[in-house]
């Protein structure tokens, strides 16, 4: 498996690195929508990176980097040791 391209996608229900940081990433989303913004999981690379996608009013936010950064790294990073970084995508 290429490290840098395959991602991680879910196969073996709760055990999966991306079934983990989905679970995570849905009990994050309520926070976000509250605010008027949403939280999309794209995907968890084979070396722990989550790229996740913003919408609504986080798009050119100026504490969207702050959220993504202080709330849903330290969160994911927090729940699922894996996870070496969070990276938004457009």
């Amino acid at each position: 498996m290429d490290e840098t391209t395959q991602t991680q996608a879910p196969q073996d229900a709760g055990t999966t690195v991306y079934k983990r940081v989905s679970e995570i990433i849905e009990r994050i989303r309520p926070a976000v929508q509250d605010d008027g913004g949403d939280l999309e999981l794209v995907e968890v690379t084979a070396d722990g990176v989550v790229r996740v996608r913003l919408h609504g009013a986080c798009v050119g936010c100026p504490s969207s980097q702050m959220t993504l950064q202080l709330g849903i790294e330290r969160n994911l990073k927090e729940k699922v040791p894996e996870v070496t970084a969070v990276e938004q995508v457009m």
